[in-house]
């Protein structure tokens, strides 16, 4: 049985403080600090819906309590020409054995004969995630055969056995015409030695079932016993991303579905009452926490939940 959530509430929203923060705070990413702070990670967009990399710091025994917000981007888009020119977003944050936080990060490109390109960036903060330093101004998750559009959406893990492993969103294939056509992915999974390095091509673990169906966002993978659990955004041409799913895993290759389980659904009414998704765990000694955005994929900002449940 999965986790049930109990929602402490909406934590918070932009409303164009600056000028690189005009709306929205996207795909929260929270990393656990030693001052008894949580720095959640969020994308800030600007008026042209362009988005930056910042934060928002919360109190670790009361997440829902703002203690500050960034005054400057953490990481800003990258130089003209490159994968991230057109925005970042951050996706997975891990730290390292030195203390050192990678940060793995979507970065968006617009296209011709595609709306756009997401692809796998990676930056590292020596200052607990105040501001982000690019590893490489390529992406480390590049496109290939079979994910010439999409790899984007990763939760990076280190292995037991040593080693990284990634689960992440990959594809090649579009649904719809136009302004209105939208990417359909699979789920992959891939293994690295430093973290750094990646294969090309990860392994299907999860396809999308039926028309309707189009993938998977934003994964985000705990262990529970000898196995793994795993919460992910669901995509549809009915709702967006708009509902969490579930599954669980003993290896973490072979999945099965249980998405009524991801014990967190949308609200009756207010600002996660459409939308519940790209959520990010993550386990305290205060509790395991769930950080999600809301209606309009952020644009109401993101909350938080606390497992109540093992």
């Amino acid at each position: 049985m999965s986790i049930r959530w109990r929602k402490l509430g909406r934590v918070y929203v932009a409303r164009g403080e600056r000028a690189w923060q005009a709306t929205h705070a996207y795909c929260p990413t929270a990393v656990d600090l030693a001052d008894g702070r949580i720095r959640v990670l969020c994308a800030f967009l600007d008026a042209d819906k362009v988005g930056r990399v910042g934060w928002v710091d919360v109190d670790a025994s009361a997440p829902a309590t703002v203690l500050e917000v960034s005054a400057a981007p953490a990481l800003d888009i990258g130089v003209p020409g490159a994968f991230d020119d057109h925005g970042v977003t951050p996706l997975s944050v891990v730290r390292t054995g030195d203390g050192a936080l990678r940060l793995y990060y979507a970065g968006w490109q617009l296209g011709v004969g595609v709306r756009y390109f997401l692809f796998t960036g990676l930056a590292e903060s020596r200052d607990d995630g105040r501001t982000f330093a690019r590893v490489s101004q390529a992406p480390v998750l590049d496109r290939c055969d079979g994910e010439l559009h999409t790899r984007t959406g990763i939760h990076v893990r280190p292995d037991a056995g040593g080693g990284w492993r990634a689960w992440y969103a990959g594809g090649s294939e579009w649904v719809g015409d136009g302004d209105q056509a939208k990417p359909r992915y699979a789920l992959r999974h891939v293994r690295s030695v430093d973290g750094i390095h990646w294969p090309d091509l990860g392994d299907v673990v999860l396809a999308p079932r039926g028309p309707d169906e189009l993938g998977f966002g934003r994964p985000c993978v705990m262990a529970h016993g000898d196995g793994l659990r795993m919460w992910y955004s669901l995509r549809s041409l009915a709702h967006g991303y708009g509902r969490l799913g579930y599954a669980e895993s003993g290896d973490g290759e072979a999945w099965e579905r249980h998405d009524e389980d991801s014990g967190l659904v949308v609200s009756d009414s207010g600002w996660d009452s459409e939308m519940v998704c790209l959520s990010c765990l993550l386990e305290t000694e205060h509790g395991t926490y769930l950080f999600y955005n809301g209606n309009n994929y952020g644009e109401t900002g993101f909350g938080v939940a606390v497992a109540e449940q093992p």
